[in-house]
């Protein structure tokens, strides 16, 4: 009996070491995305002097920022156990409505930035409510509406282009002007992590929207309302897909018909590097946001090393798909370990 009693007590305190060395590996990955930076930034360094200086560093960071502003919304949609594929398409349709407007009316840069925020919001809630309320799939919705919302794009633009001598310097300093000496998107950028990680860790409506993500029929028992937190995760990911828009426009001083096309893909792609998990209920906006400044890197970095454009895709694919296959091996890890310990 004695035996048996201590052979058991061995096994539980294996599994208990074996759950903080899982724990541990969880936490290591973004310790282990940073130091995997840090290297890659040494070696495009050595191979290229010009990498780390101070203007090509901005220019990094600046033309990452749109994409982590997008990616931190995205990693909402995807902890839902949901998926947007119509965020590209809406960046055009706000880029353009608010193009326009700018080029016909001159409109306070704030103003036309807010507009195109609602435009987002209201392409988001379409989204939301089709998936929440209908019970279509996200993929299928999302795709619908994509090209709804492309072709509206066209229709509104009748084909043509918005370019830099329509619209004002006020409107294009919007990514151009600085903060204390930091451009305005990384300043933005920085606001919207600051005010999402307090959101997502800090309140009651972020641990509903894991919950939801994680088991969505205990959460329904614990009288979380799954609608209302779909839907508040599809419109805030089109708010930041509005606001993109607007950004996008000013920073390329261009709004096009096919502005962001395929866009979406490569938001998702940010957050699966930061370890979000495409299954739901798992990830961090610390991650996502290192996801986008290694995504920024290679796409700032390839061509100073003179990889050919082929190659470039099929790098970044590759380390997207290292990055899935390590998430699944822990997420199976993880699992495994929990039943057995339910076993014991």
């Amino acid at each position: 009996m004695n035996e048996h009693v201590i052979q058991q007590t061995d096994n539980i305190e294996k599994h208990t070491l074996s759950n903080k060395l899982l724990a541990n590996i969880s936490k290591f990955r973004e310790l282990g995305l940073i130091v995997f930076i840090v290297i890659l930034c040494a070696f495009i360094q050595w191979r290229n002097s010009s990498f780390l200086t101070i203007e090509n560093i901005n220019d990094m960071i600046t033309n990452a920022a749109i994409l982590s502003i997008l990616a931190v919304g995205m990693m909402l949609v995807l902890v839902t156990r949901g998926i947007d594929l119509s965020i590209g398409a809406i960046i055009a349709l706000s880029g353009m409505i608010c193009a326009q407007l700018v080029s016909q009316f001159s409109l306070n840069p704030l103003l036309i930035i807010l507009i195109g925020i609602v435009i987002g919001i209201v392409c988001g809630v379409l989204n939301g409510v089709l998936i929440a309320k209908i019970g279509i799939l996200p993929i299928i919705a999302t795709l619908a509406l994509m090209n709804v919302f492309r072709g509206l794009t066209y229709r509104i633009s009748n084909g043509e282009w918005v370019s830099s001598y329509q619209m004002t310097d006020s409107f294009l300093s919007i990514a151009t002007g600085k903060v204390f000496g930091i451009n305005n998107l990384i300043v933005i950028a920085i606001v919207i992590y600051i005010i999402f990680y307090y959101v997502i860790n800090h309140t009651v409506i972020g641990r509903q929207i894991y919950a939801v993500g994680s088991n969505p029929e205990s959460a329904k028992v614990s009288g979380i309302n799954e609608n209302k937190i779909l839907i508040l995760v599809y419109s805030t990911l089109g708010g930041l897909s509005g606001l993109a828009g607007v950004l996008w426009v000013s920073k390329f001083a261009s709004a096009q018909g096919d502005t962001a096309t395929g866009y979406e893909l490569t938001v998702i792609a940010v957050c699966i590097l930061g370890g979000v998990s495409i299954a739901g209920g798992a990830g961090k906006v610390s991650g996502v946001l290192l996801g986008a400044l290694l995504l920024g890197i290679l796409q700032n970095a390839l061509p100073l090393l003179n990889v050919s454009p082929f190659w470039q895709t099929g790098i970044q694919g590759a380390i997207i798909l290292i990055a899935v296959i390590l998430n699944t091996l822990v997420k199976r890890s993880v699992d495994r370990n929990n039943l057995v310990r339910r076993k014991i």
